[in-house]
């Protein structure tokens, strides 16, 4: 047996801050209490410290297997952790795609073996692998994902047959990266019309439009209440996108949610010039408009939950022209880092961040014990230093790509320690690489 007890913490949780002390044996949460004399085999003065639930994210693309040489499963948690990710679920395009429960177990074994977070992955939907597809587990498997539009690893699901059957009989949530890939297509060939090989990274946005994630979205949506399927829209990235869904309805009783990333919470299409490749992503950085009208819906509840999205490539492979450069990036390690920002904006409340990245991911997926403070629950947490600045440069990047679109900028706080289903992960800058990481159950 292990314990851990925590003193003096600010305990974020469930829209409080309350000074607590936390016990925690063999890895979960035993007692909560103003003050805890306890004797334990580690304790840990969180004087001045925040104490938060871990973020659990709903999205990251870890490369494992098959693009290894972007990322991995190791590496990538490694930096989940650092940042104060506790919790990961993790996308079907890696080489070969997740389109067989073969292939989804193999990933599960490699997390089983390597993970320093907690973990899930999505099984992949294609045109043509319906009878695997419902053979996914809603126990022990996250959900199914279903790509509306093209990306990294082209997994579209563009058969009108494929998806109202995949729609009508899921055994479980269905997860859509939303753009319409005609309207895509479209744009891209009057660009190259016009500009050539000299389409550039600020006609982004342009060509993966706001239309085409509006049109993409919107289908979703209307299979979706056709079916009564449970569907959570992944990453959106316009203002006109957030009217699509309801915030006058518990989150519990809703059968369509959606998801926020970080980088379309943070950045615009002014930062195309100064950024470059290094933020572009699928779906496109839009507009300050889009932006803002994103992080009001996180606020007002349209959007229920904020996740990174995770993507990395190499250096080598973001430095090429903008047509041949591969859309996505590196922001698990330092998510919190960006959001605590907006906190000290004044933009979000340290409870409303809470909630967005841990309560309501845990309630939406209907994770088991996990996603909040509270006696008996695993002890996946976060201690943060509100007021100690952190320079994000090369010297502590930790995921394998090496860049990160926040290097030069200094954040406004500090991660101070991790613990992962009870174990502490990282500590005061330092990994402590026990393999804690534990395969999330769902109460499904």
């Amino acid at each position: 047996m292990s314990t851990i007890l925590i003193k003096n913490a600010q305990v974020v949780n469930e829209g409080e801050i309350k000074a607590q002390d936390l016990w925690i044996k063999d890895g979960r949460i035993e007692k909560i209490a103003a003050t805890i004399d306890k004797t334990a085999d580690q304790v840990i003065d969180a004087e001045g410290l925040h104490l938060l639930p871990g973020l659990i994210d709903d999205q990251v693309h870890f490369r494992e297997p098959g693009l290894t040489h972007k990322a991995n499963i190791y590496t990538e948690s490694r930096a989940a952790v650092a940042g104060g990710t506790t919790s990961f679920m993790e996308m079907p395009n890696t080489v070969p795609n997740t389109l067989t429960q073969r292939l989804l177990q193999d990933k599960y074994d490699i997390a089983q073996d390597s993970s320093l977070a907690n973990y899930s992955f999505f099984m992949g939907a294609a045109n043509d692998n319906l009878e695997e597809v419902l053979k996914t587990n809603p126990r022990d498997v996250c959900g199914i994902k279903v790509f509306m539009g093209s990306s990294t690893g082209n997994m579209l699901v563009d058969n009108e047959k494929a998806l109202e059957a995949i729609f009508s009989q899921a055994p479980t949530l269905i997860a859509t990266h939303c753009e319409d890939e005609a309207t895509i297509q479209a744009n891209l060939a009057a660009f190259k019309d016009k500009y050539g090989d000299q389409v550039s990274i600020e006609m982004h946005p342009l060509i993966r439009s706001a239309e085409a994630c509006y049109l993409s979205s919107s289908k979703a949506v209307a299979l979706a209440k056709k079916n009564n399927t449970r569907l959570h829209i992944l990453h959106i990235s316009t203002a006109k996108e957030t009217a699509l869904f309801e915030n006058h309805i518990p989150l519990e009783q809703k059968r369509i949610t959606a998801e926020a990333c970080i980088h379309h919470l943070w950045f615009s299409d002014a930062d195309y010039k100064t950024k470059g490749n290094y933020i572009k992503w699928n779906p496109a950085v839009k507009t300050a408009n889009d932006r803002d009208a994103i992080l009001q819906a996180v606020l007002d509840g349209h959007i229920d939950v904020i996740a990174t999205d995770h993507a990395p490539h190499t250096i080598e492979e973001k430095e090429q022209a903008y047509l041949q450069a591969p859309s996505g990036g590196p922001l698990v390690q330092h998510a919190l880092q960006a959001l605590l920002d907006l906190v000290k904006q004044g933009k979000l409340t340290l409870e409303q961040l809470v909630q967005k990245t841990a309560h309501n991911t845990s309630t939406l997926f209907q994770i088991e014990q996990r996603g909040y403070i509270r006696e008996g629950y695993w002890a996946d947490l976060v201690l943060v230093d509100l007021n100690k600045p952190y320079t994000v440069d090369k010297s502590n990047i930790l995921s394998k790509c090496g860049w990160s679109p926040f290097e030069n900028h200094t954040f406004s706080a500090s991660i101070e320690h991790t613990l992962v289903s009870g174990n502490l992960a990282f500590s005061q800058g330092k990994l402590i690489e026990v393999g804690s990481g534990h395969r999330l159950l769902f109460n499904r």
